[in-house]
């Protein structure tokens, strides 16, 4: 199973070129997905015209090099290593995912068009990292659903309580599952092999099928929304929201000490406070 490229044994059932085509139609999902949510929300619109009025109502004049330097934060912090979240285990778990789902989408596509039938011999280092891969989207959705989004952390909710919003991490671990379970029948003869695969395929276009009514057009928008926020902030504007001067140390302190001095007695500086659950 860690060696093997399950997409070149189905040859022998299926030509090379329907699974390639099959992709390419799920890539053109996730385009024209991601334009219909953009036209029919106003993301687009919403985001250029909050960009315009931050730029005329701007207090600071920003150079290119601060663009950059903004462009560059956004892409390490914002992107790389998901700085949005400041719960470190949904940190954690996010990167799992995020990271996983990449290495699992390219291994995927290397295979399918790099080594389509076992005439073409693959690395077994493909194989391994689409194994990899799948696993940690699993140990990160599954970590997350179980355990910490926060209806059912806080809030006492049931974990298997459905909602709209659940569609794309529904989706996506019901492919990732559903493609390990098939590859590891497959590598072992199973006679179950083809039904874990249609429904592998079933689940897969789910994910990328329903990408306007799903969060899975979400991962494009947060990357212009954060280079956005970081531009105001350069600009003086701070999306017109009331901010601490960074640049005011005795600000941030007055700021801290009222906080203390308003705070109850086991609140504060975090002896006897416990995070919010089942309230």
């Amino acid at each position: 199973m860690f060696s093997q490229n399950p997409f070149a044994a189905l040859s022998e059932l299926l030509p090379a070129s329907a699974l390639q085509t099959y992709l390419i139609v799920m890539v053109l999902a996730v385009f024209f997905g991601t334009l219909y949510d953009i036209l029919h929300k106003g993301s687009a619109k919403y985001f250029f015209a909050n960009w315009r009025k931050s730029r005329e109502k701007s207090t600071k004049t920003v150079g290119g090099g601060e663009v950059i330097s903004a462009a560059v934060k956004t892409a390490v912090v914002d992107v790389m290593a998901s700085g949005e979240f400041c719960n470190q285990r949904r940190r954690v778990a996010h990167l799992l995912t995020m990271y996983g789902f990449i290495l699992y989408v390219v291994t995927t596509v290397i295979m399918i068009f790099g080594y389509p039938t076992p005439a073409t011999p693959t690395p077994t280092l493909l194989p391994l990292l689409w194994c990899v891969g799948a696993l940690m989207v699993c140990v990160g959705g599954y970590w997350f659903w179980f355990f910490i989004r926060v209806d059912v952390a806080a809030e006492g909710g049931a974990p298997l309580r459905l909602m709209h919003a659940d569609l794309f991490i529904l989706s996506l671990l019901a492919s990732v599952t559903l493609a390990l379970i098939w590859a590891f029948l497959q590598a072992n003869g199973s006679a179950f092999a083809g039904l874990f695969f249609g429904l592998y395929i079933l689940a897969t276009t789910i994910l990328f099928g329903s990408v306007p009514w799903s969060k899975f057009a979400h991962m494009f928008f947060k990357p212009a929304a954060a280079f956005e926020k970081r531009l105001s902030e350069a600009n003086g504007t701070h999306q017109n929201l009331p901010t601490l001067s960074r640049d005011d140390p005795e600000q941030q302190k007055r700021h801290s000490m009222e906080l203390l001095q308003n705070a109850p007695m086991d609140m504060g500086l975090g002896i006897k406070r416990e995070k919010p659950n089942h309230y």
